[in-house]
């Protein structure tokens, strides 16, 4: 793999690896047998596995001449907006100097509550935060088949252009054509990147010189295009990366007027509200029929909805949700 990316350098191509492995490399210097299940075992192997596992990695660049830096990312990182823009200026540096970035998941403080549970999503998420053209998921699997390959007879999909042909996959049953294990983490990384205009390559990382093949467009793997042209940094911050913590209902004139005006979403427009929220959270918009039109951060908080909805803004108030901040789905 540091060979390939090494290649790829020396074309001018930038390339950030994601990669796990730093609770396995753990174990065998604290005498564990197999992986732990309790918290506080798993983050002391991430901590002592992550040093090995970049030392692994910086002896395998350096045979290329390629620096690598270690990034280690937590949700917090990507949830709150100041901590996203210092990881992306840090990776936007890194590249510039021509590091290779390797990004892990910092297992050492991650708790369940809090994580990413697969590099697949966060491979998507770091893909959004570097503007990345591809990303390329190498796993076990050759791609996407038409059926199940163990069971029936079965075509490699070279291409697939309409996501909902993932419909049936989300489960993530075994014997699915992605192959067992991981299948709804795949499928949600595809749907993310797709959506937030880069191009998905799902191939195995075994296959011979897999990444120069990609890259030279031979037909390796499955291709999933990018479903829309890239937007605005901030936008896709929010519709992608934030999580909502409740809902806004609006009636049938302000839905109108933030899908098809452009509107900031207003006090008047607001008839309710669902779940517990603060000023700067992530909200969904949803319509009169309940259905889910829009994403924004919202300027007040839960608490504060049945007093200011349906009343007009007073003079120095403010938005509910500002256009800027708001994001049709």
């Amino acid at each position: 793999m540091a060979g390939q990316i090494g290649a790829l350098r020396r074309k001018g191509l930038q390339c950030v690896l994601v990669s796990s492995g730093a609770i396995a490399a753990g174990l065998d210097p604290l005498a564990l047998k197999r992986k732990p299940s309790d918290i506080p075992s798993l983050q002391a192997a991430a901590s002592v596995g992550q040093g090995i596992l970049m030392h692994a990695y910086q002896r395998a660049f350096a045979k290329r001449r390629v620096p690598v830096g270690q990034v280690l990312l937590t949700q917090d990182d990507f949830v709150r907006r100041k901590a996203y823009l210092n990881a992306h200026a840090a990776l936007a540096r890194l590249l510039d100097l021509g590091v290779v970035p390797i990004v892990n998941e910092n297992d050492t403080v991650a708790v369940d509550e809090i994580r990413f549970g697969d590099n697949d999503r966060l491979a998507a998420l770091v893909s959004i935060m570097v503007h990345a053209d591809l990303l390329v998921i190498l796993s076990d699997i050759d791609g996407v088949y038409s059926a199940d390959p163990k069971r029936h007879r079965a075509e490699l999909l070279a291409q697939i252009d309409d996501l909902r042909a993932l419909d049936g996959l989300r489960a993530g049953k075994s014997g699915s054509p992605l192959g067992s294990g991981g299948m709804a983490s795949k499928v949600e990384a595809v749907r993310v990147a797709s959506a937030s205009g880069t191009g998905i390559v799902i191939a195995n990382a075994r296959a011979d010189a897999i990444l120069r093949r990609i890259l030279q467009g031979d037909e390796v793997g499955t291709f999933f295009p990018a479903h829309r042209v890239r937007g605005r940094s901030r936008k896709l911050w929010i519709e992608f990366v934030q999580n909502a913590r409740g809902t806004i209902v609006v009636d049938a004139g302000a839905q109108k007027a933030l899908v098809s005006g452009g509107k900031s979403l207003l006090p008047a427009g607001v008839v309710g509200h669902r779940g517990a929220f603060a000023i700067g959270d992530a909200v969904e918009v949803a319509g009169p029929d309940g259905s889910v039109f829009a994403k924004g951060i919202t300027n007040y908080g839960a608490d504060e909805i049945p007093s200011i909805q349906g009343s007009s803004i007073k003079e120095g108030g403010r938005e509910v949700i500002h256009r800027d901040s708001l994001v049709i789905l």
